[in-house]
C-alpha cells in the first residue's frame, strides 16, 4: 500500500498579547502514513463573573482537544459523533469533583473534527467554526452549523440595530447596543431554541453537523475559528478568496490580513480582535 503525502499549514494567534489563546488546534498523522485527523476548538470566553469552574477556558480546550485527537487516531471503530461524546465525557470527568458542570457558563468550545484514511474523509462541525472542503474538481463546500444564523427574535433585530449604528454614535451607546445583542445571543446558548457548544454534556454530539466524502474526491481541508472567518463575516471576503489566500500565501497571511482590517475599523462591533486560527491540510 502506497503512502500518500500530506501537507500541513497551521497558524494560531491570540486576540491580545496579554490574554491566553483559547483556541486549540492539532493535526495528527499515524505512523503508517495512511490517514490522519484534524482537531480545531474555539474556547468560549465567559462573561465576567462566576462560571462555576476553577479551571480556565484554555485548560478546557487543551483537555478536550487532546482527547479528541487521541480518540480520532486510536479508535478508528468509533464515529466522530461517538468520539466527541467520549471526549466531552472524559473532560467532564476530569473536573466534575471540583466544578459545577451544570453552570450555563461552564467552560465550553466550538468544534471542528476531520478524519481521513485511504477511502474517505469524515467531518464534524459544532457551532460557529468553519470547515472548507475543497473538492478535486475545484468546487468549494463550506461546512457550517447554521443555527447561529437562524436564532429567533429579538436576536436578528438587535443584530441589525448594531450593524446600522452610524460611525459617529457615542461609544457608551454603541457599547450598550452590542451588550444587549450579545446578552440575547448568550441566553440561547445550549438551548433547544438556540445553538450548542461542547461543554459537559456528551449528548451535544448528536447535534453536530456531520458528513463523509470519498478521499479521492477531495483536494484539501481548511478549518477556521471565527476569529479567522472575520475575513468573510465582517470584511466582505469570500470562501473562494479565503482558500486562494491560504493556498498561495499561507495561513499566517490570512490571520495578518484579518488583523490589518481590524486595526483599520474605527468603531468595531464587539471585540476588536479575537483569537484566530487557520489550519490548511492538502490531502
Amino acid at each position: 500500500m502506497q503512502t500518500v503525502p500530506v501537507h500541513i499549514d497551521l497558524t494560531t494567534e491570540p486576540g491580545a498579547p496579554d490574554h491566553p489563546n483559547e483556541d486549540y488546534c492539532s493535526v495528527a498523522l499515524p505512523a503508517l502514513g495512511h490517514g490522519g485527523c484534524l482537531v480545531l476548538l474555539d474556547g468560549v470566553t465567559p462573561p465576567a463573573g462566576d462560571d462555576g469552574c476553577v479551571h480556565s477556558v484554555h485548560w478546557f480546550t487543551a483537555r478536550l482537544g487532546g482527547a479528541l485527537g487521541e480518540l480520532s487516531v486510536s479508535r478508528r471503530d468509533m464515529t466522530l459523533e461517538e468520539i466527541l461524546a467520549e471526549g466531552v465525557a472524559r473532560t467532564a470527568e476530569a473536573h466534575s469533583s471540583t466544578c459545577d458542570l451544570s453552570h450555563p457558563r461552564t467552560p465550553q468550545a466550538t468544534v471542528v473534527l476531520a478524519r481521513w484514511d485511504e477511502e474517505s474523509v469524515q467531518h464534524l462541525v459544532l457551532s460557529d467554526s468553519t470547515l472548507l472542503l475543497e473538492r478535486a474538481d475545484g468546487a468549494l463546500v463550506p461546512v457550517q452549523d447554521e443555527r447561529l444564523d437562524t436564532l429567533p427574535s429579538p436576536v436578528p433585530e438587535l443584530r441589525a440595530a448594531v450593524r446600522a449604528l452610524p460611525d459617529h454614535t457615542p461609544l457608551p451607546q454603541r457599547e450598550a447596543a452590542v451588550r444587549e445583542y450579545m446578552d440575547a445571543v448568550e441566553s440561547l446558548r445550549n438551548t433547544d431554541e438556540g445553538f450548542h457548544t461542547a461543554a459537559a454534556d456528551p449528548a451535544v454530539a448528536r447535534l453536530a453537523v456531520t458528513g463523509s466524502t470519498p478521499r479521492a474526491d477531495l483536494r484539501s481541508l481548511t478549518a477556521l475559528t471565527d476569529g479567522a472567518t472575520r475575513w468573510v463575516d465582517r470584511f466582505g471576503g469570500t470562501w473562494a478568496g479565503t482558500l486562494n489566500l491560504v493556498r498561495t500565501r499561507g495561513t499566517a497571511h490570512l490571520v495578518q490580513a484579518v488583523r490589518d482590517l481590524e486595526h483599520a475599523v474605527p468603531y468595531p462591533r464587539g471585540k476588536r480582535h479575537d483569537d484566530a486560527t487557520a489550519v490548511h491540510v492538502v490531502l
